[in-house]
């Protein structure tokens, strides 16, 4: 327990002391922002800074930092360490840089603002990554609480336990939301879902520490490899965790916000602040993870699946409690889900510079975005497409996206001729993660690399190829610094 209460300060204190760090390096001003200079009504509407932080964090803080935690912790408490340092070095800085470069450039999405800074052929890259990405957590957050619902509704039998009824009623609260004015359902309803998320995280923590029978376990008695298949620290638990430490799908949301901001100077609180509630989020889950099962037991419940957290939510708050929490698991996903088709939306009509004022135009790219995000969802409902695939996907994409941004925000930092390490080291480090990643990560390259055995007429993985993934890896994040570090100092003698 102690270690999770030093692991739960440290994450209160970094907002307080690295977070100011990060805000005095980037400069907010005082100069008119984007929602009150352009102020269309639709997407740039100026909100209040608690509203502001409220969205941020819903917008952010999805089936990640629940369902990601709880995998995590079949690492072991040493994934606390991760949650606590990423969430405070790389996260907070990741999505603070991501909202205010978008702030400065007139709330354009991530990929414009990566293009600004790391080139046109970057920029091009980033449009289809980032609209793929967001309908794959689209996708990913109306899958997950509809089988949440599901199992919520078991008893009650009829439509009401068909995954597909809710999985439909997700997507048309999706396709409104994505449709009409940010602040017209999403500035209206997310309060009432935060106090739920709230409930949600204080009752489960609560739970977990007033009960004899859960024991968190102290990182110094168990800092080696827990997980119950043997499955690598390096870079397995960085990618599953995901928006528990570091996310670049965080990137896609913060213009959201970045669009509704009255001053400069919310964007300590709004974005630094937000990813640090989503760290402690994550940091109780996996906590919960650890306390309540064994390792092979989560893995046997699908480890971060719904029927673990149904479970986890019984057994820490009984079943009034529960109720209460499952509501605010379910609103996580959802106030993520319908943010993700709307930056999609907003996305393509960045791309093709197609004005969002008029109904029409919305519509068209609804249409498309939505309906891809249902042939998927319904494909995994149907039993057609694998849930856990779609995340597998998704958690590589998050990551690797993260580290686009972080290199963007690096360049800015150097023009402005700030100190671009705070985000340079982050940047090089999410590079490793991802690349070693891909080389060992079964739906990439690991089909391939890594050594498989056939069992019973069946393809079945023995052995990661660690030897090869870990060197490359770092190999490939030390070329991408030398790149950096080289174009900074091309861009010096040119000037």
């Amino acid at each position: 327990m102690v270690s999770f209460l030093v692991c739960l300060a440290l994450l209160i204190a970094g907002y307080f002391v690295y977070g100011k760090v990060v805000d005095s390096t980037f400069g907010p001003d005082d100069r008119e922002t984007p929602a009150v200079r352009i102020n269309d009504g639709v997407d740039y509407v100026v909100m209040p800074q608690w509203k502001l932080f409220l969205v941020q964090l819903l917008n952010i803080a999805g089936l990640g930092p629940i369902f990601g935690a709880l995998s995590g912790s079949l690492w072991g408490p040493s994934v606390f360490l991760w949650i606590t340092f990423g969430t405070i070095f790389a996260g907070g800085v990741h999505d603070y840089f991501a909202g205010m470069l978008s702030e400065r450039n007139d709330g354009a999405s991530v990929s414009e603002i990566t293009g600004i800074y790391l080139g046109g052929g970057m920029k091009n890259v980033m449009r289809v990554f980032s609209v793929v990405l967001l309908i794959m957590v689209g996708t990913v957050f109306a899958v997950g609480p509809a089988g949440l619902l599901q199992l919520l509704c078991k008893n009650a039998g009829g439509i009401l336990a068909n995954k597909m009824f809710w999985l439909i009623l997700i997507l048309i609260y999706y396709f409104i939301a994505t449709f009409i004015s940010v602040d017209k359902v999403i500035g209206k309803i997310y309060p009432v879902f935060g106090i739920c998320l709230i409930i949600m995280a204080v009752g489960v923590a609560f739970g977990v520490l007033t009960n004899s029978n859960y024991v968190i376990p102290e990182l110094w008695d168990h800092l080696y490899n827990m997980h119950p298949s043997g499955t690598p620290i390096w870079s397995f638990m960085f990618i599953t965790v995901a928006c528990g430490a570091i996310s670049g799908f965080h990137a896609t949301q913060s213009p959201l916000m970045a669009r509704c901001m009255k001053s400069e100077r919310q964007g300590h609180m709004v974005f630094y602040g937000a990813m640090i509630s989503e760290g402690i989020i994550a940091l109780i889950w996996a906590a919960a993870g650890c306390s309540i099962y064994t390792g092979a037991e989560l893995l046997g419940m699908g480890a971060g699946g719904p029927t673990a957290v149904y479970d986890i939510c019984q057994k820490t708050m009984g079943s009034a409690g529960m109720v209460l929490a499952m509501l605010g698991v379910i609103a996580c996903p959802i106030t993520s889900g319908d943010t993700a088709f709307r930056s999609a939306r907003l996305t393509l009509a960045d791309w093709f510079k197609i004005d969002q004022k008029n109904y029409a135009n919305r519509l068209k790219l609804c249409v498309p975005v939505l309906g891809a995000g249902a042939i998927l969802g319904i494909g995994n409902a149907l039993g057609k497409i694998d849930y856990n695939v779609i995340w597998r996907y998704f958690s590589w994409s998050n990551q690797t996206l993260a580290m686009i941004v972080l290199w963007a925000a690096s360049m800015y930092l150097f023009q402005q001729k700030k100190n671009y390490w705070i985000t340079a080291v982050p940047a090089t480090f999410m590079s490793a993660v991802s690349c070693t990643y891909f080389i060992l990560g079964e739906e990439c390259l690991g089909q391939l690399l890594n050594k498989h055995e056939v069992v019973d007429g069946a393809r079945k993985l023995v052995a990661y190829n660690t030897a090869l993934a870990y060197p490359v890896g770092i190999v490939f994040a030390a070329a991408l610094l030398g790149i950096f570090l080289y174009a900074t100092r091309k861009q010096t003698a040119k000037a």
